[in-house]
């Protein structure tokens, strides 16, 4: 019975938070189509919104540990579910994310994308997408902002190993700033497919920034060992196993 009614009540706050980005989308459109700022104000509202409706609606409280980044950085962050781009987002002052070409035609996600200065990587072309991506990068960050990209280039369940792709090493040597990794045990309650939403704990943490100047293989070691390690405790802290996962 518990089950059944924590399933409809992730229904009833999964279709309520799509409405409300359309809704959103669509009253912010003509400031937003004028104004980065407000593209980036009604991102805010929709990351702030959805927190709250995570507590009250599925009981998904979230959480944010360490010194947020508010300089010009590259954030190389753990990605289990969408609740972990929305707690980043909300947190630092002005996040681009590197993100698949494909979502640049998605209804409202796609528009508001381009204004926030997010940078499209086609996937089916490695070399050449990093290469464009460190251009395109390089041309973005005219204006400040903090730079999101997933190492592992795509959402990964708890639990489950993917290596890291060398496209945040290429970042990281190419604009010479910090990175700061972060952790999230997010996809614990909040998971990459279906409907259920479990309540409990959300976390991000940013780690300890990793100074440029690191030689690629060691930066590349050091990132996924300090964020799967951060984040194997901070599920472990939630009550997941995640060496129980095969």
């Amino acid at each position: 019975m518990i089950t059944a009614l924590q399933w409809v009540r992730s229904l009833i706050f999964m279709v309520v938070i799509y409405a409300w980005m359309l809704f959103l989308g669509l009253v912010f459109a003509p400031y937003a189509l004028f104004s980065k700022h407000g593209a980036l104000q009604a991102c805010k509202t929709y990351a702030r919104t959805t927190i709250w409706l995570a507590r009250w609606l599925v009981g998904i409280r979230c959480e944010v540990r360490g010194k947020v980044p508010v300089g010009e950085v590259v954030i190389g962050a753990k990605h289990q579910s969408f609740l972990d781009i929305i707690i980043i987002f909300d947190a630092v002052p002005h996040g681009k994310f590197i993100m698949k070409r494909e979502l640049l035609w998605t209804p409202v996600i796609g528009m508001y994308a381009r204004r926030l200065g997010c940078i499209p990587v086609n996937r089916g072309k490695r070399g050449a997408a990093v290469a464009k991506m460190v251009k395109d990068v390089a041309k973005e960050f005219a204006e400040p902002g903090q730079l999101v990209i997933y190492p592992q280039g795509t959402r990964v369940a708890p639990g489950v190993h993917k290596p890291y792709k060398v496209g945040t090493a290429v970042l990281y040597e190419g604009l010479g700033f910090p990175c700061v990794p972060a952790a999230t045990n997010a996809g614990v309650f909040w998971p990459r497919t279906g409907v259920m939403r479990k309540p409990g704990l959300a976390i991000v943490d940013f780690l300890d920034p990793i100074e440029p100047g690191v030689a690629r293989d060691s930066f590349l070691g050091q990132l996924e060992d300090v964020i799967e390690t951060r984040s194997n405790a901070l599920m472990e802290e939630v009550g997941f196993d995640p060496n129980g996962v095969h």
